[in-house]
């Protein structure tokens, strides 16, 4: 009976080849085991020729790190010289990609290929860069502004900027650990703490309240408010959200964006009335994220969502012509964790310092052990000193600012505060 033959390869990287079988429905990576003597294969796990090239540049660099380094010395075998740097950011891109940052970090590397490209240094080797290339590439990304969509130009912070050096170390350390290249990164990034000037302004309960005011549109015309509300419902709505998820959260932007009542995200507990910031089978970072007791005013509107609370990736461009808008300071000072900021500022003046752990708690700088950090959320005292004063500042937002929290919805409350109905508001 003749061989059947064997299916061009869509993709290959070294040995290791993507092929399509006709009788399966996953891709398949297949390879020459030189131990085994045989002819092995793994499945890609998908049917998408791009998510299967992903998956062979992943099994490939997960199956042949180390072999440019030889067992004896430890040092670069002859002739396997030093990888390309773009090769290096992307085999660490593939790497990284189930990293909860991997976002960040994408954005982060995006900056020095840019410079790669704009200075035509795209086949430099990862073995040529040092200390005084480093520094020519924050002078480079220093003189490049932030621009957005709008075509609003802000300066770029040193901090951003030292974050992409922290991210080209990675990738070159990566590199050389694989043994793709000779040396780790022959520079150190600055540390960011060093680098971040912590902004000073802090917004009163009235500047928040102006802020509801601007995305509830109180204060427009009357001959132009329902000209504008027909273009811009939508626009100010998803800032409406945010404002009102930062108030009742004390919660970072990204985290905001992040809340989800899908079920399987496991974030909303409407019966507990707790907000796990965190979503299920999202790893904890640097940069924690608690779960939290929602306060009263803000709990219909999570139960009245599905899905995303804000469904798009950036509040950016909304909060900086709100921030425009209102004359709210520059220079950094103003920016999208100003709320969080000013709530963290009012509740510290309002609350008694035995009880300022709670604040740190929602900021996420502080928190239980790994076993009370199940438990505790459920119990309901559970950060309730914080909770009130939160509950309190939002009533006297709603005073200046009518419908930042009950424009669509009223409660019915029982003696100890908890919502026990929830109606349409006429």
């Amino acid at each position: 009976m003749p061989a059947t033959k064997r299916p061009k390869p869509i993709y290959q990287r070294g040995e290791y080849k993507l092929i399509r079988r006709p009788d399966r429905a996953n891709l398949e990576i297949c390879w020459y085991d030189v131990e085994r003597k045989r002819e092995r294969s793994v499945s890609a796990g998908t049917s998408s020729d791009e998510a299967g090239r992903l998956a062979l540049d992943r099994h490939y660099l997960e199956h042949t790190q180390g072999e440019a380094i030889c067992p004896t010395c430890g040092q670069v075998r002859q002739g396997s010289g030093s990888a390309a740097l773009t090769s290096a950011i992307a085999d660490y891109l593939v790497l990284a990609a189930d990293k909860p940052s991997i976002e960040a970090i994408r954005a982060r590397l995006n900056h020095v290929v840019a410079y790669l490209v704009a200075t035509d240094q795209v086949a430099v080797r990862c073995s040529q860069i040092d200390g005084p290339w480093v520094e020519r590439f924050r002078k480079w990304a220093l003189a490049q502004p932030i621009v957005s969509p709008t075509g609003k130009t802000r300066e770029r912070s040193l901090a951003t900027i030292e974050n992409s050096v922290l991210q080209l170390a990675a990738a070159i350390n990566e590199a050389h650990r694989r043994g793709d290249t000779p040396a780790a990164a022959k520079f150190r990034a600055t540390p960011v703490r060093e680098l971040n000037r912590t902004p000073q302004h802090r917004s009163s309960v009235a500047q928040i309240a102006s802020m509801f005011r601007y995305a509830l549109a109180l204060d427009e015309k009357p001959d132009t408010t329902a000209k504008w509300l027909a273009r811009h419902r939508v626009y100010r709505s998803h800032l409406l959200n945010f404002l009102r998820a930062a108030v009742a959260t004390l919660a970072r932007p990204d985290a905001i964006l992040d809340i989800s009542t899908t079920p399987d995200r496991r974030q909303w507990n409407s019966d507990r009335r707790i907000l796990a910031l965190n979503p299920a089978n999202r790893r904890q970072t640097k940069k924690y994220r608690p779960i939290i007791p929602v306060a009263r005013q803000f709990a219909p509107w999570l139960d009245a969502t599905t899905g995303f609370l804000i469904p798009i990736n950036s509040i950016r461009s909304a909060w900086d012509t709100m921030a425009e808008r209102l004359d709210l300071p520059g220079d950094g000072e103003a920016g999208t964790k100003l709320i969080r900021r000013s709530m963290a500022k009012l509740l510290r003046d309002r609350m008694a310092k035995a009880d300022w752990t709670e604040i740190e708690m929602m900021l996420g700088h502080d928190r239980f052990d790994s076993v009370s950090d199940i438990y505790a959320p459920f119990d309901p005292d559970y950060l309730s000193a914080a909770r009130r004063e939160i509950e309190a500042i939002i009533d006297e937002v709603e005073k200046l600012a009518p419908g930042a929290f009950y424009r669509s919805f009223t409660a019915t409350g029982s003696d100890d505060g908890k919502v026990v109905g929830i109606e349409k508001a006429r």
